[in-house]
């Protein structure tokens, strides 16, 4: 193992306490200092670039404990702003965020087809609107995209909703606008969006996010930070064989995960229009709706059973256009769910639905652009 150099520790140094400062906002330097063990000296000349950025400003005088009362420390959010796309839908998203994970202005375009010089032009438009719109100091901009990403090189390397195959989206998207631009994988994305901006979050948490839309994926956190697998391709769920007789994925292989309990497999198998059509039906107890989305819900609960048996983790969050059709739905996914797995692992395991929809796709990735090895949160000197 590599000795960290004094800049990687400047870093993680200031990393630690502008993480603190988010987290117990308002917030003293001598509590920074006792929550982060770093020395005082240490913690004051961090606080004072902070202040001389503008990322931070001293609010007033909190209560004293003895002695004299604390200057409190508080995040200025709107001190820099992100861009933010989500583009793992039938309809493209992009946002300015700031610090806060606060939306000053979204856009959406729909995307009528899969052609992939179609889908970067929109991809274009949105980036151009909100270029425009900007108004702050802007960190950058961080893309959540479906399908097999490199993030290291900024590359999408299948995306077949989007017909993108070894698009070097980041290296497009960084000579056109001229700013850092990160790639992640939607699934992950969501992940650190639900992850990061939900206060009931702990910071050092095991948590999965399960993204069921028209693909399936999963981003997993341990001990708060996104955990991507060697190759960065952790949490492909959607596209490991569950059913040895299902049907042939658009990745070549039989019974994926994807082929049962995505929204594009429920709507083939019930021959609709829009999942708008399915959800209606599925409310009005259609027992033929009933039954594909249910045996959907069944599935993807025989999918979290082998998580859960492999990660042992306890915290987990469903996103996506599935989660619409509600409480009954997740009931039999938590059914499926327990009847697969080991009684005695899943027996404080908790699965809700994520707190931020769409957005949180949106959140992550710009959150993505502030993170030094997947923590909260890192702003490089400009």
């Amino acid at each position: 193992m590599k000795k960290a150099t004094s800049k990687q520790t400047k870093y993680h140094n200031r990393d630690l306490v502008l993480r603190t400062i988010f987290t117990h906002d308002p917030i003293s330097r001598a509590e920074v200092s006792r929550i982060t063990h770093l020395t005082k000296t240490t913690v004051s000349d961090i606080v004072s670039v902070l202040l001389d950025q503008g990322l931070i400003a001293e609010i007033g005088k909190g209560e004293s404990l003895g002695g004299k009362n604390p200057t409190m420390l508080s995040l200025m959010p709107d001190s820099r702003w992100t861009i933010g796309l989500n583009l793992s839908q039938n309809k493209f998203m992009g946002a300015i965020v700031n610090l806060r994970g606060e939306i000053k202005q979204k856009i959406e375009v729909t995307i009528h087809d899969e052609n992939g010089e179609n889908a970067l032009t929109s991809v274009y438009k949105i980036l151009d609107e909100l270029m425009r719109a900007c108004t702050r100091n802007l960190v950058g901009i961080g893309v959540g995209a479906p399908g097999l990403i490199d993030s290291s090189h900024g590359i999408v390397v299948n995306a077949v909703n989007l017909d993108w195959h070894n698009l070097e989206l980041g290296k497009l998207l960084t000579q056109r606008y001229n700013k850092p631009v990160s790639i992640l994988n939607d699934s992950q994305a969501t992940a650190i969006g639900e992850f990061v901006y939900n206060p009931k979050n702990k910071l050092e948490e095991n948590y999965i996010v399960v993204n069921v839309n028209q693909g399936i994926g999963a981003g997993i956190l341990i001990n708060g930070k996104l955990f991507r697998g060697d190759t960065g391709w952790a949490g492909e769920i959607g596209h490991v064989a569950i059913a040895e007789d299902g049907e042939i994925c658009r990745c070549g292989k039989r019974g994926c995960l994807e082929t049962i309990a995505s929204t594009r497999a429920v709507i083939q198998h019930l021959n609709a229009s829009s999942i708008d059509e399915v959800i209606t039906a599925y409310n009005q107890h259609d027992e033929r709706t009933r039954q594909v989305v249910n045996h959907a819900a069944h599935y993807l609960g025989i999918s979290l059973a082998n998580m859960i048996g492999m990660l042992n983790i306890r915290k987990l969050v469903l996103t996506g256009e599935m989660v619409r059709f509600g409480e009954d739905w997740l009931e039999a996914v938590k059914s499926s769910m327990q009847a697969a797995a080991l009684s005695s692992m899943i027996k404080d395991t908790t699965i809700e639905i994520g707190k931020f929809g769409f957005d949180a796709c949106i959140l992550g990735a710009a959150a993505f652009l502030l993170l030094d090895d997947y923590s909260l949160l890192h702003i490089k000197d400009n």
